[in-house]
Formats: C-alpha cells, structure tokens, sequence
C-alpha cells in the first residue's frame, strides 16, 4: 500500500489542525494570536489573503464591517489588511472602539506536507483551506471548511 490519497491527506491536515486549534494561546478577544510559521513570497502571501477575504465576505458581507486584528508583522498579515482593505473594510488594529460594530479577527498560516494550512477565526466562525505555493502565488487545493461558533441565533 502506498499510503494515504492526497484527498486522504488533506482531509487528515484539517481534523489536526481543528484538534490543534485549542492549543492556541488566546489572543484579543478571546481569539487566538495571529501567527505566521510558513514562508511565504509576496505572491502567494497576497493570493491566499485575497482568497480567503473573498470566502470571509460570503460570511459577512462585502465592505460592510469593520474588522480589527492585529497584524504579526509577516508578508501574510500585510497582505491580508491590503486585501480586506481593497474588498472595503474598515480596519482597525489597536483602537479601543464599540464592540459591537466590529469583527474582531485572527489568522494563521502554517506549513503542511508541502502545502499551506491558512485560517481565518472570529468569534463565530473559522475559514481554513490548504494552499499549494507556486512561483505566481498559490493556488488552492482543499474545499473550504466553514466552522461555526456560539448559538444558532447569532448572525
């Protein structure tokens, strides 16, 4: 037997990174840091955040939210305030403001078998999907998971 299908892989790749995701140190707003392990080029830095802003829009809206996150100082974090910001968000990263109105919001990015492991946490949901760098950016190569958080009745 030759081992698992890439299917198999990927499949396995996101139950770990679930179990996974509770040993994450909480950061603000009781989400967890934002980290960056994988190295990435601008390139595929920039087409995973526009990916997965475009998939965070489908949860939220288009350009209607503010979002507050703070940055780790890695490619992918610059990457994904340029691409929240060109989809119309409104970012803030370090200001005190209404709670209420905002979308507090975390990433990681994490290297996997040769591919990339990106996720996308609020409070009430997480986005994760596997990536395949490339030499004009990465492409995708897992359906997106969409986990929910909290109760049925919250939007």
């Amino acid at each position: 037997m030759r081992g698992f299908s890439l299917f198999g892989r990927l499949a396995a790749a996101l139950i770990c990174a679930g179990l996974l995701s509770g040993c994450q140190t909480l950061g603000q707003a009781g989400l967890i840091q934002s980290t960056v392990t994988a190295q990435l080029t601008p390139e595929a830095a920039s087409s995973i955040a526009s990916d997965m802003v475009g998939r965070l829009a489908e949860q939220v809206g288009p350009g209607n939210t503010t979002i507050r996150f703070t940055p780790d100082g890695s490619i992918f974090g610059q990457a994904l305030q340029a691409s929240l910001q060109s989809w119309g968000y409104a970012i803030v990263t370090d200001q005190k403001t209404d709670e209420a109105n905002i979308l507090a919001l975390a990433y990681t990015v994490d290297e996997f078998e040769g591919a990339v492991l990106a996720r996308l946490s609020t409070l009430r949901f997480d986005l994760t999907r596997m990536y395949k760098p490339g030499t004009e950016g990465a492409l995708p190569v897992s359906p997106l998971s969409v986990q929910q958080h909290g109760s049925a009745g919250t939007a």
